[in-house]
């Protein structure tokens, strides 16, 4: 299953080094029946990138965990790694969520999605929203909305380390 990571640019950095990404709680996104449900129209590339969005949230939600840790230095962007593992379903979560168990070998990873330098503001404004947005805070989901604006960058998995060496 084509399943969307979200990670933060410490957690790249690991996964060049010791050679797998490991989930956060084993969270990923993927096009669930629950999320394929959700939406009345779009193909299979469409929902694909819904799922994807939903991890580049969970992945502000990463960063501002890391931000509050005081952790200034961490890059502002949003990663999101694209991997084929097995996964399963989590009812109890977001529509598109899923389980994976044990880490993302660097061999099933497919791309990696980054921000670009120039969403850094926005995206590092929207981190520090993201839980008062997921409460209904109008302002917040606003700063998010600005962050969502920045499109990821795709990488293929033989950029991966390169990309991390630039930082």
């Amino acid at each position: 299953m084509r399943v969307y990571v979200p990670a933060t640019w410490p957690m790249l950095a690991r996964m060049v080094k010791n050679g797998r990404l490991d989930p956060m709680g084993g969270t990923a996104f993927a096009l669930t029946p629950k999320l394929r449900e959700s939406y009345a129209a779009g193909d299979e590339e469409e929902l694909e990138y819904a799922a994807m969005a939903e991890a580049a949230r969970a992945s502000l939600r990463l960063l501002g965990v890391e931000f509050g840790l005081g952790e200034n230095d961490v890059p502002a962007r949003r990663v999101v790694v694209a991997a084929d593992v097995d996964a399963t379903l989590r009812p109890d979560l977001d529509d598109g969520a899923v389980r994976i168990s044990g880490g993302v070998p660097m061999s099933a990873v497919a791309a990696v999605h980054v921000d670009t330098e120039e969403a850094e503001y926005a995206v590092r404004q929207a981190a520090g929203a993201v839980d008062a947005a997921d409460m209904g805070d109008l302002d917040a989901e606003f700063l998010i909305g600005e962050a969502q604006d920045h499109e990821l960058a795709w990488y293929d998995p033989s950029e991966i380390a390169f990309l991390v060496e630039l930082g």
